[in-house]
């Protein structure tokens, strides 16, 4: 793969709310995609998008030239790599993953391609399912230069803005400090839209105040989480993810394992783990993370 020009054979592994839509634009952008998934649903939107599905993993990334996993957690990365993945790819393969795990488990997946002769970067996204199905996600990628370069023509197809951070494990470093911020900004706003409500303010009015004040972020501009103000966001479709409680919980519990590991004293990112891992507890596991106005407005948290 020399540029953004060569078409490449591709194995996606790892077909869902995110892998799919990925896959679909490096087809439509002329790459060769073999998908490969275990559940059947996600196996037959595959096929429905034109996408070829192999039998198993192996027969997926046994002719690839790039492998990329999206994957639930960093166990099954590494149960992949270990027991099928890197024994049936050829020498010298790429693999991107775009899972989004902790950064000893994208350092301990980097070694392993390493020892079996291929390359790897960790690629973490973000963006949520519209940014996968507009080509817009933000990729945070880990590893060296020549492997940055190499992976870079099929990450401008996925993406809008491709960051290198550094080297192993720093991609998901970037990724588990963005959603810690995330978390806490849109706690910091969902709280107040409903301070807003109890002292009367209507929320246009607050919406037009902060999206133009110094209080504007992401959170409100693009996932307001009350209806009305931003058409597009969860709100208006009774919370439908977007991006679920149960992943930005799941984030959050690596960013804990960071904070931890790292003896950081990081107040609010610990009571965002604390909140978001109530929320996903509850009947937030399946909503959008920015649900979590519906705990706050009714005193749960």
């Amino acid at each position: 793969m020399t540029g953004p020009s060569s078409p490449a054979v591709v194995a996606f592994l790892g077909l869902g709310h995110m892998g799919l839509p990925m896959a679909k634009n490096l087809l439509a952008a002329g790459h060769e995609v073999h998908g490969f998934d275990l559940v059947p649903a996600a196996i037959e939107a595959a096929r429905t998008a034109g996408i070829p599905v192999a039998a198993s993993g192996a027969d997926a990334v046994a002719d690839a030239d790039v492998v990329i996993t999206m994957f639930p957690a960093g166990k099954h990365v590494i149960e992949a790599y270990r027991t099928e993945l890197l024994a049936a790819a050829r020498p010298g393969t790429l693999f991107i993953e775009s899972s989004t795990i902790a950064v000893d488990e994208a350092r301990a997946a980097h070694a392993l391609a390493l020892a079996a002769g291929h390359r790897n970067v960790d690629a973490p996204v973000s963006g949520g399912v519209v940014g996968a199905e507009n080509g817009t996600l933000a990729f945070m990628v880990g590893g060296s230069d020549d492997d940055f370069a190499a992976a870079l023509p099929l990450l401008e197809v996925m993406g809008k803005r491709i960051v290198h951070c550094g080297g192993p494990g720093l991609g998901q470093a970037a990724k588990v400090c963005n959603n810690m911020v995330l978390a806490v900004s849109q706690i910091a706003v969902a709280e107040a839209f409903v301070l807003g409500e109890r002292l009367g303010l209507e929320h246009q009015a607050l919406f037009d105040v902060v999206s133009q004040a110094s209080g504007q972020c992401w959170s409100i501009t693009t996932n307001c989480p009350v209806p009305g103000p931003v058409p597009t966001s969860p709100a208006n479709r009774d919370y439908q993810p977007g991006f679920a409680g149960a992943l930005m919980a799941k984030d959050l519990g690596l960013a804990l394992q960071a904070i931890e590991q790292t003896s950081t004293d990081a107040r609010m990112g610990r009571l965002a783990q604390e909140i978001y891992a109530a929320f996903a507890a509850g009947d937030g596991a399946g909503r959008d993370f920015s649900g979590i106005i519906t705990d706050i407005r009714d005193d749960r948290v």
